[in-house]
C-alpha cells in the first residue's frame, strides 16, 4: 500500500525519501532554487554564527524579507506587497460589479 510517501509491505511501515516519481524533478525545483538563494544570501555571508538561536532569528527575518520586501524582476522590480496591491486596487469590488448590473 502507497500513502503519501508511507509504504506499507510485510506488515512494516518504510518512509520513502521521496513522493514524486520519475520525471518529476521539476516539482522540487523552486524550492531547491529557493534554499540556494538562502544559502547564498544568508547563511554562507556569516562568517561565524553565536549559535543557533541567531540562526534562527535571522532566518525568520530573511524569510519575512524574502516574502514581503524582496524585488523580483518578473513583476516590473516590485516587493510582492506592491505588487499585491496594486493587484488588489485593479480588480472590481463587488460593489462596482452590482453597480453596473
Amino acid at each position: 500500500m502507497h500513502v503519501a510517501g508511507v509504504h506499507r509491505s510485510s506488515g512494516r511501515v518504510r518512509i520513502a525519501g521521496s513522493i514524486g516519481g520519475v520525471g518529476d524533478a521539476l516539482d522540487n525545483a523552486l524550492m531547491e532554487s529557493t534554499i540556494g538563494l538562502y544559502k547564498i544570501e544568508l547563511i554562507d555571508r556569516v562568517r561565524s554564527w553565536s549559535g543557533r538561536a541567531e540562526v534562527e532569528r535571522e532566518s525568520a527575518e530573511w524569510v519575512r524579507w524574502f516574502n514581503a520586501d524582496r524585488l523580483h524582476s518578473s513583476i516590473g522590480y516590485l516587493s510582492p506587497i506592491e505588487y499585491e496591491t496594486g493587484y488588489r486596487e485593479q480588480r472590481p469590488t463587488v460593489a462596482s460589479i452590482l453597480e453596473v448590473a
